[in-house]
């Protein structure tokens, strides 16, 4: 009897923290003012737009049309395991990035006379992402750039 109230404990427990770790879809998402919102202050954010070191990271260049190179982003997007296209617009896509117990949000925005796409990718939970947002998004960089060049 101790044996499966210890089980059933345990595993309420770990039911909830996966709960806890997936949290809401935030309301700080999109466009405003024609720019993706700022990140907040805690690390596990970065974003093409920011004005500080700790939070920026470059957009995506490309020399194409802006509708290709926006299509590309879209079919790499789709194409990876991890992510999930929640929200898309014309020049707006808006994903969820899963990983084995967190979701995090990610946003691309089309600036086609620019020759760009900014992105912002933020944790739902936590302070820290040890990287992952960043990294990621230079996984995307670097396939976007392949597919750009055809090689």
């Amino acid at each position: 009897m101790i044996h499966r109230l210890r089980s059933a404990l345990l595993i309420s427990i770990f039911a909830g923290m996966l709960v806890g770790c997936t949290a809401e879809r935030p309301d700080q998402l999109g466009v405003s003012g024609g720019r993706l919102r700022d990140c907040p202050g805690s690390p596990n954010c970065v974003s093409s737009q920011a004005g500080d070191a700790a939070h920026h990271i470059a957009p995506l260049a490309f020399t194409d049309e802006p509708e290709s190179a926006f299509a590309r982003l879209e079919q790499i997007l789709a194409g990876r395991g991890d992510t999930e296209i929640i929200e898309k617009r014309p020049g707006y896509l808006r994903v969820e990035f899963h990983t084995l117990l967190f979701v995090d949000d990610g946003e691309f925005l089309l600036a086609g006379e620019q020759g760009l796409i900014q992105v912002r990718s933020a944790s739902r939970i936590g302070y820290s992402d040890l990287g992952k947002n960043r990294s990621r998004l230079e996984e995307i960089r670097q396939q976007f750039s392949e597919r750009q060049s055809g090689r």
